[in-house]
């Protein structure tokens, strides 16, 4: 006997909303848990970061929040398999003034760590950080990518590599004590950014800078102030994987072939 229409329309229906509930569910738990996609709005981790870099942020290493969660949901308290990152990690992570944006910088201090800015070297623990000037690095201008400097400086020009013109600024080679090296940008001896501290890092905090440093606002200033202050650990989205994509801002939604005229090719696999 075969069945009742209605009964086998029934069925195909349920059989329906099953598929997209699962779909749902391994989105949210892609999302939540294992990888979440990222946009760089501003040049505050230049070099490392560039304006229009897409990249995926890891949410494992360091536990689960309620920031970790689309909308806070489920409300946790505290960290589940919480971890401290890592002296040079790159985090992404809720400012404390804002429940809904997330910022990026890089870890510089763990708990107990006394972090001091002298003449725009960096102090961890009394023993100054390794900068090693390695000249200029040349940021393209690009529509998404103007040439900000600080300070009321005037632009520094050079020839871009694939033509065109970038924007120079002074860059220097940073090591950690614990090996991890990375390129930062100063462009000036600023009165707040160059001179900081010493401050010793709380219990359930990080000290995050960016490698911009004179356009960064992050734990050198408040939250009063702009910035970010010390970081609560349960306040981390994720860790900064790799870029999977980078635009220079020339493309238009409805033009698909702009999307790859625009694309920065050589920024696309870069790991953090």
């Amino acid at each position: 006997m075969t069945a009742p229409a209605s009964t086998v329309a029934d069925r195909e229906r349920g059989s329906t909303l099953g598929f997209f509930v699962r779909l749902a569910l391994l989105a949210w738990v892609l999302r939540c848990l294992i990888i979440e996609p990222f946009f760089i709005p501003s040049g505050s981790m230049l070099p490392t970061m560039a304006i229009g870099d897409y990249l995926f942020v890891a949410k494992w290493p360091y536990g689960y929040s309620r920031y970790s969660f689309l909308w806070q949901f489920p409300p946790i308290r505290g960290r589940l398999f919480g971890r401290v990152p890592t002296r040079g990690d790159v985090i992404v992570f809720k400012p404390p003034t804002s429940e809904s944006g997330s910022w990026v910088k890089r870890v510089i201090g763990v708990p107990s760590d006394r972090v001091e800015v002298r003449d725009g070297v960096l102090i961890l623990n009394g023993k100054p950080v390794p900068k090693v000037s390695i000249g200029d690095y040349a940021t393209p201008i690009t529509p998404n990518s103007p040439c900000r400097m600080v300070g009321g400086l005037a632009p520094r020009l050079g020839a871009a590599a694939g033509g065109g013109q970038a924007c120079l600024y002074p860059a220097f080679h940073e090591t950690l004590p614990n090996g991890r090296s990375y390129t930062t940008l100063d462009q000036i001896d600023s009165p707040l950014a160059d001179h900081f501290g010493p401050v010793t890092v709380p219990a359930g905090t990080v000290f995050v800078m960016g490698d911009n440093r004179d356009d960064s606002e992050d734990s050198r200033f408040s939250p009063a102030e702009g910035g970010v202050g010390f970081l609560p650990v349960d306040r981390i989205v994720g860790r900064a994987s790799i870029a999977f994509w980078s635009t220079d801002g020339s493309a238009s939604y409805v033009k698909p072939w702009t999307w790859f005229t625009a694309m920065r090719a050589s920024r696309l696999g870069t790991t953090y």
